[in-house]
């Protein structure tokens, strides 16, 4: 209001100009915001539709670009521990994942744990960004990594990780770094766990 009393108070095409200007400048932020907002929608709903075209339980080698990442480090040993933590990263960051329904995020499994022979320990929840965040907390190296993508519930998890370890010695690839999954589809998009599709990715370099 006060704005709004001074440019009428000296209104003039000076005035006007400026204020032209400005509202100009705040449409185009408003245009890019919605503009990513309508490509991560528009990514969704890509996932969604082709999930049924994924094979799963299929050894893959995809080569990917760095990712940056916001990260959680904590220990997580049960599925309401893993929600919880994801909404910490989120509320820790909500300034900057506003669109939370169509964030790509993750969790770090615990390699040390599994070597022991602990089964479904993680040690950190992540979010993977959009390459125009220029603060972040750590990367997903470029390289090669060994894909998983398996539909069910996560309690079938570690034993695919085990397998995906064996499946590397047998091909003479080493692993680099713990091994992660990816939630592609979860609880917010179904209810039903049949439907939920998840990849385990592991950084690879051939020995």
């Amino acid at each position: 209001m006060q704005q709004i009393k001074e440019y009428l108070d000296h209104q003039s095409i000076e005035n006007t100009l400026d204020l032209l200007q400005n509202e100009q400048k705040l449409i185009q932020i408003k245009l890019y915001e919605l503009q990513t907002i309508q490509k991560k929608i528009q990514d969704r709903i890509q996932v969604l539709s082709s999930a049924a075209l994924i094979k799963t339980n299929t050894f893959t080698i995809k080569s990917l670009p760095v990712r940056p990442c916001l990260q959680l480090k904590t220990r997580i040993t049960r599925d309401e521990e893993m929600d919880f933590a994801i909404k910490r990263l989120h509320q820790k960051h909500v300034n900057k994942i506003q669109d939370f329904g169509n964030q790509l995020y993750g969790a770090s499994v615990s390699g040390e744990d599994l070597n022991r022979g602990g089964k479904d320990v993680f040690n950190s929840v992540f979010f993977i960004l959009d390459h125009e965040y220029k603060e972040f907390d750590f990367v997903l190296p470029e390289g090669n990594y060994l894909s998983l993508y398996y539909k069910g519930g996560y309690c079938q998890s570690s034993d695919l990780i085990l397998d995906m370890i064996t499946y590397a010695k047998e091909n003479n690839y080493q692993i680099v770094g713990d091994p992660f999954e990816i939630y592609e589809i979860d609880n917010r998009d179904t209810l039903r766990r049949e439907e939920f599709l998840t990849e385990i990715q592991a950084r690879i370099e051939i020995v």
